[in-house]
């Protein structure tokens, strides 16, 4: 019985600490950080937040795309995520984690100036994880907000200003 229970606490920490590095890379931009935490075929759906927030996002398939899509729409912001309320029920090799995620998004540089734009989300996480050896890694993100203070529009507005600022300039 104690070698189940300590294997249950050694999965239910993996666990919490691919949440950790998924949290860790969004919120320093680290590419290695988030990909540790994802499984290569990882579904990444923001969409039940989105469409709550007024924010346009695809459903994301793929560590590679999900890479791609969310460091560098986040990246430019000052941004950290905090986790709390995790529930963790494992089966073998997978696992569902629910869990509270509260996400600040400043403008940059921007954070600790009164009145600067920013958007503070209380999103539910809703995952599958699957066991790769010792560390745990996400099959399944689902993001649902369940409050925003703010303006979730920067996300937004940041992409679009990266995009008209970094189009090429039509030749004279």
């Amino acid at each position: 019985m104690s070698t189940d229970l300590a294997q249950l606490a050694a999965d239910r920490y993996e666990i919490a600490d691919a949440l950790h590095r998924y949290a860790f890379g969004l919120d320093h931009g680290d590419a290695d950080s988030l990909a540790s935490a994802l499984a290569e075929d990882c579904v990444f759906d923001f969409t039940p937040a989105g469409r709550k927030l007024h924010l346009d996002f695809p459903r994301l398939t793929g560590r590679q795309a999900i890479l791609n899509a969310v460091l560098p729409l986040l990246g430019p912001l000052d941004t950290s995520h905090t986790a709390s309320n995790l529930q963790i029920e494992i089966s073998d090799d997978s696992a569902t984690l629910s869990a509270y995620v509260m996400s600040q998004h400043f403008m940059p540089r921007e954070g600790s100036r009164r009145g600067s734009e920013n958007a503070l989300l209380m999103n539910r996480y809703d995952c599958e994880l699957v066991r790769d050896g010792q560390r745990w890694h996400f099959k399944r993100v689902t993001i649902d907000n369940a409050w925003a203070q703010g303006d979730p529009e920067i996300l937004n507005a940041l992409a679009t200003h990266r995009v008209l600022t970094t189009k090429p300039k039509p030749p004279k």
